[in-house]
């Protein structure tokens, strides 16, 4: 029973990029870092490639309710700081949130997730990621810092990966995938995302399924469906076993992620969508 809650607790994580809380006192030394990585010393600086962003704005705020079968499991909740940050020019998404199990749940399985990630406003691309990470007692810390110049992450005790270029991180990830431009999109076409999940390189791939109409605790929308290609066997019976569907608007709002596992089903659905960038595509 455990080992099911663990993947759970892991799955919300990396779908929805559970989450992040940040202290003053940190804040500073982020901003010190920051500039540490923009600001390059020892190499060239290079040109980045500059991608739009028309998803989201600062200040967006999304809840989510995570259920395992019958059960609610926990909640989450992403934010997009109100203030950018900027730093030699450049300006920073600051995207924060925390996740946590509840009720039942949190008595078998207790969750306190948070993340947080540093993303650039004109490459859609994050310069640092924090992982605090309290899952059943296990203890996760992590702190990547992003060098766009060289395609290289700094782990942490001296330790740095070479990634490919335009590498996302956990969270980052699902903020570039609201911006995949769909305008052209044919069913079956499948989006690759890299990013990097505990030192080693994930490529995100996600097949495009069709439009499709649901509805949810906050309205009924129109919205494009994913189908994330997973590997069958211990977890998933089958490769459709998970899919994910996003308002079919600007602004792609997951609204409801759903698995079938090999024993039972987990869903995570929205509970709440403020200060949105664009009108949505509900349907009144």
């Amino acid at each position: 029973m455990k080992k099911k809650i663990k993947y759970i607790a892991l799955f919300a994580s990396a779908i929805i990029a559970s989450v992040a809380l940040s202290s003053a006192g940190y804040y500073v030394s982020t901003q010190d870092k920051l500039e540490q990585i923009i600001i390059p010393t020892d190499h060239p600086k290079k040109d980045i490639p500059s991608r739009p962003n028309e998803a989201f704005k600062e200040g967006e705020i999304l809840a989510f309710r995570l259920h395992y079968g019958m059960m609610d499991a926990g909640e989450i909740v992403m934010e997009v700081k109100p203030d950018l940050i900027e730093v030699a020019g450049r300006k920073i998404y600051h995207v924060v949130g925390n996740g946590y199990s509840k009720g039942t749940f949190d008595w078998f399985y207790k969750v306190r997730d948070r993340y947080e990630t540093y993303i650039d406003k004109d490459a859609m691309l994050p310069w640092m990621f924090v992982r605090r990470v309290n899952e059943g007692g296990v203890i996760i810390n992590q702190d990547y810092t992003f060098n766009h110049y060289t395609n290289k992450v700094d782990v942490g005790s001296g330790e740095k990966v070479d990634v490919p270029e335009g590498t996302q991180d956990m969270i980052s990830a699902f903020y570039s995938a609201r911006n995949l431009d769909l305008t052209n999109a044919k069913v079956g076409d499948v989006f690759t995302i890299n990013s990097i999940v505990d030192k080693e390189i994930w490529p995100l791939k996600i097949r495009y399924v069709g439009k499709e109409r649901i509805s949810c605790e906050i309205g009924t929308y129109d919205c494009v469906k994913f189908r994330p290609i997973v590997q069958k066997g211990r977890i998933f019976k089958h490769e459709e076993d998970l899919n994910v569907w996003l308002t079919d608007d600007k602004n792609h709002i997951p609204l409801r992620a759903q698995a079938k596992l090999v024993v039972g089903s987990i869903k995570l659905d929205i509970i709440s969508a403020k200060n949105l960038a664009n009108p949505t595509s509900e349907v009144k």
